[in-house]
């Protein structure tokens, strides 16, 4: 590996904690301000009602959701309704660190009954557009750039790994 090879997966690893740090911003953001949708079916109500308003779609999912067939099914659907409707869309490979991020409790505690709820389905959350203009959020707009850069390059749907804390 020369130098210059080296430099630039460097440079590639950073701009992606970068990325990471401002999509964890985003949702952070997005959560206070309730313009978050968690969940597959709740997506897709909200894709079909009011594209306009979603700024960014999230696909999130681990290696054992890799072989879900009728999730990838469900995932090529919103991908292409996202491309059809300019919606930038990422792919999140750590579900678990999500949830964190969202709040929401990963692990089932042994104290819970057999009637307690199921987690909630993480696979796929849109942000919606705050009244606010989306264009004063730093942070939205770099990862806006970060996907629009992506396509240039063909990688329709990139991939973030979000950072660990």
């Amino acid at each position: 590996m020369t130098l210059e090879e080296f430099s630039a997966g460097e440079q590639k690893t950073e701009r992606m904690d970068t990325v990471g740090d401002a999509l964890e911003e985003v949702l952070s953001k997005a959560l206070s301000q309730r313009t978050i949708t968690v969940g597959v079916y709740e997506a897709a109500k909200l894709l079909n009602v009011d594209p306009d308003n979603v700024v960014l779609c999230l696909l999130a999912a681990d290696e054992d959701d890799d072989r879900d067939v009728a999730l990838q099914i469900h995932f090529t659907l919103i991908q292409a309704f996202c491309c059809e409707n300019d919606i930038d869309i990422l792919r999140v490979s750590n579900p678990g660190r999500l949830a964190e991020l969202l709040l929401l409790e990963t692990d089932r505690s042994p104290a819970a009954g057999e009637g307690a709820e199921q987690p909630p389905d993480l696979h796929c959350v849109l942000v919606t557009n705050p009244h606010s203009s989306q264009w004063k959020d730093p942070a939205l707009s770099q990862l806006i750039c970060f996907c629009r850069e992506s396509r240039y390059m063909d990688q329709w749907v990139p991939v973030i790994n979000l950072p660990e804390r």
